[in-house]
Parts: C-alpha cells; structure tokens; sequence
C-alpha cells in the first residue's frame, strides 16, 4: 500500500528481456538505503517488488498483466520515473490509499502553465469514468492527485510546483501515456451496490410479496 506522494525521481537503466516479460534495473540514490529485495516499490503507479538492489539502484521484473496494463510495456532507457516506498503503519497519509494496481492507461491531453502551477488535461480509459468524481482522489503515474475538472472520461488536475519539480510531470508532454488508478473506495461501492441490488433482485418474488401480506 502506498499513498501517492513521490519520494524520489528515478531511472531506468537497464533493459533486459526475460520469459513473458522484462526485468528492468531502476536507479536511486536516496531510497536505496531503505529497499531491500521483497520489498515493495511503486514505481511510476506500480508496485514492484525489488529483486535485488545495488548500490546505485534496484532490479525488479515486469511480466504479464504489469505489461498489459501499465506503461511498463513502452518502458525505454534513461525514461525518469516516480518512485515511492511502501507505507509504514505510522506514517501519514499525506496523499490517498494507493494499491499499485493500475487499472489502465491515460493520455495526456493537454499542459497549460498556469503562472507558477500547471494544469494537466488527461483522457481517461472510458471504463473507468464511474469511479471518477469532482474533487474526487486519482492516482497518475503513482502521484496522488485531486480533480479538479472532469468532462466524461477527461480529467483535470492542478499541479503546484512543489509536486511539479518532484515528479517526472516536469518532463512530460501532450500525448505522453501515463499508468492511472483510480480510487479503491469507489470500488468497494460499487461492489456493495451491486451485491445490495443483487439481494434485492433475487429476494423479491410472487411468495415473497405474498409472505408479506400483498
């Protein structure tokens, strides 16, 4: 579990083909200390798991529904990406609960520098606008993030510079594809929506309005 807020900005290094997948070396100087192998490692929205670590960097493997739904399928040499450790149970939750599960792949639609802040226009998967609300939680290449706009399946988001300059945000652009996930509480209401409505379906019946006096 993790909470959206990037720890540091890192980089792939390596590149190297493996069974089903890649196994990819991603550098850092400031987290590395902390990460040791099975440890968990968002990286840009997803939750890794570190396979070794050097110095200057850790090795994890990126196989199956990691390629298929995430960026990690485009991934290139020397791309920065967001890095965050796993949430300890005593640390703050500064941003919003965030799994590491990414449930599909935005475009960024439009960057407008808005004096020192910046406003991010993304295309969301249209299957996922019904968790999407205004003001709502949305995490984006593994940074926690507020809507601020929200036109069907576009999203719009204020950037401040602190958030800016510490993301790899600062190096992207119109088009780029960036790793969405959207709010697990939304889901779980989903869930019990539908489980709720499920009941309600199979419950009402001839017998059953005939038990109840109708």
């Amino acid at each position: 579990m993790f909470t959206g807020i990037i720890e540091e900005i890192g980089k792939i290094q390596q590149i190297i083909p493996i069974p089903g997948g890649k196994r990819v070396k991603i550098s850092s100087s400031k987290l590395i200390g902390e990460i040791s192998v099975n440890d968990s490692v968002c990286v840009n929205g997803v939750c890794l798991t570190a396979t070794k670590t050097e110095t200057n960097g850790f090795w994890a493997d990126a196989v199956g529904a990691t390629l298929e739904k995430t960026t990690f399928n485009q991934s290139k040499l020397n791309q920065q990406v967001n890095l965050e450790l796993s949430l300890k149970f005593n640390d703050r939750l500064g941003g919003h609960l965030v799994q590491g599960h990414v449930n599909g792949i935005g475009i960024i639609k439009k960057i407008s520098n808005l004096g020192d802040n910046y406003f991010l226009k993304v295309d969301v998967p249209e299957q996922l606008k019904k968790y999407l609300v205004d003001e709502g939680s949305i995490t984006i290449d593994g940074i926690s993030l507020t809507i601020a706009e929200l036109h069907n399946s576009t999203v719009g988001v204020s950037i401040i510079p602190h958030t800016w300059y510490n993301t790899n945000l600062q190096f992207s652009k119109e088009t780029d594809m960036v790793n969405i996930e959207t709010d697990v509480l939304a889901k779980y209401v989903e869930k019990f929506i539908n489980k709720e409505d499920s009941f309600q379906k199979d419950k009402i019946s001839e017998t059953w309005l005939k038990e109840i006096g109708y």
